[in-house]
């Protein structure tokens, strides 16, 4: 059968789809700035006087922590290079960036062992985990052959229109949302390895120029969509429910389903719909249309034929995960659910030892986010994030109630830059921010509590590493760390402004006595 290609790479043909020239890589520039940039911001910040207030230890953390991330956006080395040896840096020399003199002269306290305690407590969380046993999820939808199988069928019903394509990722995830309060089970377990395959399908291979034919911009639209429907359903997120926890335990305002539903609704929704759309405009695939590729994956679906035994099996176990992940999540977390998907896969041959073993993405995931997690949590520790948040509340008292709401808002959502967690960002600085709004006359508590609490999940779209499933999709080789910095900057921005200018009003006229 004849194939056709146009200028675009609109056209992919019905029997195979077309191989691509490989392309020759562009010469790398000269990378020595981009060495030496994180170095300098950080030896500059370093020298600068420290803020008043704020111990001299947590000001040299802070800069550690600042090189860091400029690290992760220029990409001198991999992000997992960059994390550990920016962990190792605090952890050699504790005494200076880690521990108060306080705690240096405490009788029996040993820096070296503390500081080596501290490095390794990002590796305990068990939010690492379950991204570790999302990429096995993924592995096995691979190996099994499964995610190529429901990757084909998608085509073959939506595959004459990429945008097409999109908006079916996002509806398969908003499907899932209030049932699976997990965005790394529901996007990075099943949602992910969905993509992946369908992206495989296109030829579009990760780390590769393919990439961008159709894997990029699907890759996008997925992890985009699970912050949105994060923050759409209260239950859509084990962190909603902790900041309602939060929220009713410091100012008793009660906040239930349908209360958290009306309110996002009006906000939210519209940035669902408008997702696969943007992204198709901001980060176009090259692959647009295709007359031919519906058609081919119906021929490849027969030549496949039926399930297969591992397929079947695989196929249990992810029915059997998400009931749990439903039903059961008061009584086994998240990560220990998938903790027996990972042991039932293995008993059962869906995939093997040393298929885990190699699987270099995930490794690489647990190493790189094992690290962040470390150092955000000790901007916590040496008492940045309570100085920050400090210095916030001194300069509130002089706006009006709508005006000091809107500004805390803002700030809630741009400070989760310095996060890795989202849970460990709830616990720490939304009360802070709660207590500061609550303390000022006039605004209303429940208005303010909710919109606080609902910029919880579309907030994780702003860094690689700022929701749980980021870490999935950033090195999934789809989207390169200057891409996702720049669309998660680009989005984060329209989310926001798009936040406080519909969320804002319709809560107001919601709950408005």
């Amino acid at each position: 059968m004849a194939t056709q290609v146009n200028a675009a790479g609109d056209n992919v043909p019905s029997g195979a789809l077309a191989k691509t020239a490989p392309l020759t890589p562009a010469k790398s520039p000269n990378r020595a700035w981009k060495a030496i940039a994180p170095v300098a911001v950080t030896v500059v910040l370093a020298l600068l006087p420290v803020p008043t207030g704020l111990p001299h230890h947590a000001w040299y953390f802070f800069s550690i922590f600042v090189g860091v991330i400029v690290a992760l956006v220029l990409e001198p080395l991999p992000g997992a290079a960059i994390a550990i040896t920016g962990l190792t840096l605090i952890a050699v020399f504790p005494r200076f960036a880690l521990f108060s003199p306080q705690q240096l002269s405490e009788p029996g306290f040993r820096a070296p062992r503390a500081a080596l305690e501290w490095a390794l407590s990002g590796y305990s969380n068990p939010t690492v985990w379950l991204i570790f046993g999302a990429f096995i999820l993924a592995l096995g939808y691979e190996r099994t052959g499964l995610g190529e199988r429901l990757a084909l069928i998608l085509v073959k019903r939506m595959g004459k229109n990429t945008l097409l394509l999109g908006c079916g990722v996002t509806l398969a995830d908003t499907i899932l949302a209030p049932f699976i309060p997990s965005p790394t089970a529901r996007s990075g377990g099943i949602i992910y390895p969905i993509v992946s395959d369908l992206a495989q399908v296109y030829e579009s291979r990760p780390n590769d120029p393919s990439a961008r034919k159709v894997g990029s911009y699907l890759m996008w639209v997925a992890i985009a969509t699970t912050c949105v429907t994060s923050s759409l359903f209260l239950t859509a997120a084990s962190f909603n429910l902790l900041a309602v926890g939060l929220v009713e335990k410091l100012t008793q305002t009660d906040i239930h389903w349908m209360d958290w539903f009306r309110t996002s609704a009006t906000a939210i929704i519209p940035l669902l719909i408008l997702i696969p759309l943007l992204s198709y405009w901001l980060y176009p695939p090259e692959v647009k249309h295709s007359t031919e590729v519906s058609k081919w994956a119906a021929v490849k679906l027969e030549k496949i034929g039926p399930l297969s035994r591992r397929e079947l099996t695989l196929v249990v176990i992810v029915v059997l995960s998400l009931v749990l992940w439903v039903g059961v999540g008061a009584f086994v977390s998240a990560t220990t659910v998938a903790f027996a998907t990972i042991s039932l896969m293995l008993l059962t041959g869906v995939v093997t030892w040393n298929d885990i073993t190699e699987d270099k993405r995930a490794w690489t995931t647990f190493a790189w986010l094992g690290a962040l997690i470390a150092l955000c949590d000790g901007l916590n520790r040496v008492g940045f994030v309570k100085w920050f948040a400090d210095g916030i509340a001194l300069h509130m008292k002089d706006f009006s109630p709508h005006t000091a709401m809107i500004i805390l808002l803002a700030i809630f959502f741009v400070a989760h830059y310095l996060f890795a967690s989202v849970d460990a960002y709830t616990t720490a600085l939304l009360p802070v921010i709660l207590l500061t709004g609550a303390a000022i006359p006039g605004i209303p508590l429940k208005e303010f509590a909710l919109l606080l609490c609902m910029e919880l999940g579309i907030m994780g779209i702003i860094t690689p590493f700022a929701d749980a499933a980021s870490p999935i999709y950033a090195n999934s080789g789809y989207l390169p760390a200057k891409d996702y910095w720049r669309l998660g900057t680009i989005f984060g921005a329209l989310f926001l402004i798009f936040f406080l200018a519909a969320g804002v009003p319709w809560a107001s006229l919601l709950w408005e006595k």
